[in-house]
């Protein structure tokens, strides 16, 4: 007699669109394969990625999306994602064990990122995840909620700004402070002991400013350019400096960083 398969709620992406495209929905529970976990979600993050991914608005700019959007179709779905599941990041708890699992046992507290091969799946109860994924054991000190997020902003930020070797004293302007990795690469750079301008909005200031900023700017009211003040590294976390505007507060010789890719000035 055949076992009855389980169900579980997950957000399922219809189509790209709007947020009303995504829909929750029963569908069968996954069952881990030999050397795979099943992980009960606690906490996900509400990903600017997954956003894009399901609005299919892959934000290059407007000539790259014009030559890449073919491309990325047949990377992620003809006429909607491939993979109905998004979610990036995850925080949880082991649920079951594959037969030839021996990293992890029932019960740990973990964080992962599903982002590798563009899988994703944390918008739902369970996900299955290979032993040797993007998994680790959650810090006991961190809530789920707070864990989440470390797998994809707080690792992004950590790998971009070890590219600037920020250095004691060192001016740092952080543009969009306030997002995934804004907030990261706010408390980095004053880990780093460097003097930190950071740039959000009016309802983020007092939030950016608790994280350790020296200095906060509030972009609806000016240009961190007219503050007339020269940065060694300025590091835009939401790819919306204009380019116009890379380096005119930068110093000569000094490091200009984006979310997507790095340069010198």
């Amino acid at each position: 007699m055949s076992k009855e398969l389980e169900s579980m709620k997950a957000i399922i992406c219809t189509k790209y669109g709007p947020p009303e495209v995504l829909q929750l929905q029963n569908i069968e529970k996954p069952v881990p394969k030999p050397h795979e976990v099943l992980i009960k979600t606690h906490a996900t993050t509400a990903h600017v990625g997954d956003a894009k991914i399901r609005g299919f608005r892959p934000g290059l700019g407007p000539v790259k999306d014009f030559f890449f959007k073919p491309i990325m179709r047949l990377i992620l779905g003809i006429n909607g994602p491939r993979n109905k599941i998004l979610g990036m990041d995850l925080a949880g708890e082991i649920a079951e064990l594959g037969c030839d699992v021996t990293k992890y046992k029932i019960g740990d507290q973990v964080f992962a990122s599903t982002y590798e091969g563009y899988k994703f799946g944390a918008y739902a109860e369970y996900k299955c995840m290979p032993e040797n994924g993007l998994i680790a054991i959650k810090p006991t000190n961190l809530s789920y909620e707070e864990a989440a997020p470390l797998a994809n902003g707080a690792l992004t930020a950590l790998l971009v700004l070890r590219l600037a070797n920020i250095q004691k004293g060192q001016k740092v302007l952080i543009y969009g402070a306030s997002g995934s990795l804004g907030t990261y690469s706010v408390q980095l750079a004053k880990y780093y002991e460097a003097q930190v301008t950071a740039v959000c909005s009016t309802k983020n200031i007092e939030m950016v400013k608790s994280l350790g900023a020296d200095k906060v700017i509030d972009y609806t009211q000016k240009n961190f350019n007219d503050e007339n003040k020269i940065y060694d590294v300025i590091f835009d976390s939401v790819g919306m400096i204009a380019p116009s505007d890379r380096k005119k507060s930068l110093k000569k010789n000094g490091i200009f960083l984006d979310a997507l890719k790095s340069s010198e000035g």
